[in-house]
C-alpha cells in the first residue's frame, strides 16, 4: 500500500471517529440544545491544545463479528489539554454512540486518562452524558464502573476532580460524579438518578418526571448532590475554568497566585454598618465577605443547599482562600445536619489541596428539636468539628457577633486548631444566649421572685455585661485580638502572611475514622 493510501486510510478513520454515532445522532443532540462530546471539549480546552487518546478504540459485543455494530471511540472521547495554560485530563461521554452507555472498553479508556492524571498530577474533568450501564454487557459493565470508582477514590485528595452533568446521568453513572470534588448541573438538560421514572413507577408506584426526580434544581436545593447549577453549557464551561483558577494542580502544589489591583492595606469604615447593632437582627454575611476579599469577588459553592452556612472561594492579596461562614439571614445562621455536612467536606477539600481557610462566625448554636436529633445532628454535627481539628492548612477565624455553645467550638475555634482567632467588639462568646442562660442558671430565683420580670432584666443586663463581648475570651487568650472592623481585611491578610510557611506534623496513621 502506498504512503498516500495509508494517509487516506488514517484520514478516513479520523473522520469516522469524529462523527461518533453519525450525522443523524449529532443532529438529535443539537435539537435537544446539547453539544456533542467534542464540541464540549473544544469550548473547555484552550484552542489547539487537546490531544485525543484511543480515538480508534472499538468494542465488539460478545457474539458479534464483522456484522456487529461498532463505533470508533465507543461512546467516550478521552485525552488531555490545557485550561488557561494548565494541563487537565478530560473524558466526555458521547451520547450519539450507544447513548453514552458504559462498556468495558469505555471504562478502559476512562481509566487510562485517570491513571495518567494521577501520575502527572493534573485535574480530571468529566463531562457526563450517559444513560448508564450498557445493559447488553451485563456484569462486565458493572465491573467497568467499579474500576472507575476505584480510581475516583485513589485520585481523591491527590488531584482535583470536577464533573459536569450535561444530559442524563443514570444508574451507575451517578456515583463517579458524586465521588468527585465538585459537580455542576445545567438547568433543563441535566438529570441524575439511581433509577429512572419508569422504574420508580413500577417499583413504588410513584408518578414522577425527569425534572422532579433528578433535575438540576432538585439536586442543587434538596439533595446537595450538585454544587453549582448553570443556565447553559457555555456557562458551565466558564464556571469550570473559574473554579480551576482557585485550585492547585495536585496536593503537592500550592494554588495559583493571581495579581490583584486590590491593596492589602485597604481600610473600610463602612463594613461595620452591614451588621445591625441589635444582636437579634439578620444581615447578609456575604456582604461582609465581599468587603474583605480581593475586588469583592466570591465564588459561592452550594449556594442553594443548606443556605444557613456559606462556603466558597475568594482571594486575599492574590492568594486563594476557602471561606466558611454562618449566614445570619437564613435560620439565624444556626448549624444543622446539612450545614455541617456541607462545610465539613469543603474544609477537608481545602486542607487536601493546601488552600488556606477563613472562617466568619455568627452562630447561635446547633438547631434544636426532635427532627434534628432524629436525623442525627450529633453524628452530622461532629463532622465539622472533625474537619477543622484534622486540617493543617493556615486557618484564621473572625467572630463578628454570636458564638454560642458547641457551634462556637465547631466553627474554627482556637482549640479546634484555628491558628489565629480574631473578634469584632460586637462578638458574644458564651455557652448559650442570655435568655436561655439565665433561665437555666437562675430558674429557682426567678420562680421565687415577687417581681420575676424585673429580676430577669437585671440578670440579663449582668449576663450581657459579662459575656456579650469578646473581652473575657481575650483575657484567657482564646481570642488573639479584638479588632476594629474597618481593619478586618488588613488583619486577616497579615495573619495569613505570617502563616504562609506553617508546618504542622501529625501522628502517622492510615486515616482517621470520621463520622459518615
Amino acid at each position: 500500500m502506498s504512503h498516500a493510501k495509508k494517509l487516506k486510510r488514517l484520514k478516513d478513520l479520523e473522520d469516522a471517529a469524529i462523527l461518533g454515532g453519525g450525522i443523524d445522532k449529532i443532529q438529535k443532540q443539537h435539537m435537544k440544545n446539547k453539544f456533542t462530546a467534542r464540541e464540549r471539549i473544544n469550548i473547555l480546552i484552550d484552542d489547539g491544545s487537546f490531544v485525543e487518546l484511543d480515538k480508534f478504540v472499538i468494542n465488539i459485543p460478545e457474539g458479534g463479528g464483522a456484522e456487529a455494530k461498532v463505533i470508533l471511540g465507543d461512546g467516550v472521547v478521552t485525552g488531555y489539554g490545557k485550561v488557561e495554560g494548565r494541563t487537565v485530563f478530560v473524558f466526555a461521554h458521547d451520547f450519539t454512540a450507544f447513548g453514552g452507555s458504559l462498556s468495558e472498553t469505555m471504562s478502559k479508556k476512562i481509566c487510562k486518562v485517570m491513571d495518567l492524571a494521577i501520575k502527572v498530577g493534573a485535574p480530571i474533568i468529566a463531562l457526563n452524558d450517559s444513560g448508564g450501564a450498557r445493559i447488553q454487557e451485563g456484569v462486565e459493565s458493572l465491573a467497568a464502573y467499579s474500576k472507575i470508582f476505584y480510581r475516583n477514590t485513589m485520585a481523591s485528595g491527590v488531584v482535583p476532580q470536577i464533573s459536569a452533568i450535561l444530559g442524563p446521568s443514570a444508574g451507575g453513572s451517578v456515583y463517579s460524579p458524586a465521588m468527585n470534588d465538585f459537580t455542576i448541573m445545567v438547568d433543563g438538560i441535566s438529570h441524575m438518578f439511581i433509577t429512572g421514572p419508569d422504574v420508580v413507577k413500577s417499583v413504588v408506584g410513584q408518578d414522577v418526571d425527569f425534572e422532579e426526580l433528578g433535575g438540576a434544581m432538585v439536586h442543587s436545593e434538596n439533595s446537595g448532590v450538585s454544587h453549582f447549577v448553570t443556565g447553559s453549557e457555555q456557562e458551565c464551561m466558564t464556571l469550570i475554568k473559574n473554579l480551576l483558577s482557585y485550585i492547585p494542580q495536585n496536593n503537592s502544589e500550592d494554588p495559583p497566585i493571581i495579581e490583584t489591583v486590590d491593596t492589602p492595606d485597604r481600610y473600610d469604615k463602612e463594613i461595620v454598618d452591614i451588621m445591625p447593632e441589635e444582636s437579634d437582627k439578620p444581615y447578609d454575611m456575604r456582604e461582609i465577605i465581599r468587603k474583605i476579599v480581593d475586588s469583592e469577588e466570591f465564588l459561592e459553592i452550594h449556594a442553594l443547599w443548606a443556605p444557613n452556612i456559606i462556603i466558597g472561594f475568594a482571594r486575599l492579596d492574590g492568594h486563594s482562600l476557602g471561606v466558611v461562614a454562618n449566614q445570619p439571614s437564613y435560620m439565624s445562621g444556626v448549624l444543622d445536619c446539612d450545614a455541617s455536612n456541607k462545610a465539613a467536606r469543603f474544609v477537608r477539600f481545602c486542607d487536601a489541596f493546601n488552600i488556606q481557610i477563613a472562617t466568619f462566625v455568627d452562630v447561635p448554636g446547633y438547631l434544636p428539636g426532635t427532627d434534628q436529633e432524629h436525623q442525627g445532628i450529633i453524628r452530622h454535627g461532629c463532622k465539622l468539628l472533625y474537619a477543622y481539628c484534622e486540617s493543617v492548612v493556615p486557618k484564621v477565624t473572625l467572630i463578628t457577633r454570636k458564638a454560642y455553645g458547641g457551634a462556637y467550638c465547631a466553627m474554627g475555634s482556637k482549640y479546634s486548631k484555628a491558628d489565629i482567632n480574631l473578634a469584632w467588639p460586637s462578638a458574644e462568646i458564651a455557652v448559650m444566649g442570655p435568655e436561655a442562660a439565665i433561665n437555666v442558671i437562675f430558674r429557682k430565683e426567678i420562680a421565687a421572685s415577687k417581681e420575676p420580670d424585673q429580676l430577669k432584666n437585671k440578670l440579663l443586663e449582668d449576663y450581657r455585661e459579662k459575656f456579650a463581648n469578646p473581652y473575657k475570651a481575650a483575657e484567657k487568650g482564646i481570642i488573639d485580638a479584638v479588632i476594629d472592623p474597618a481593619e478586618t481585611r488588613i488583619k486577616i491578610i497579615q495573619a495569613f502572611a505570617m502563616l504562609k510557611d506553617k508546618r504542622e506534623i501529625r501522628q502517622p496513621k492510615k486515616h482517621g475514622n470520621i463520622q459518615l
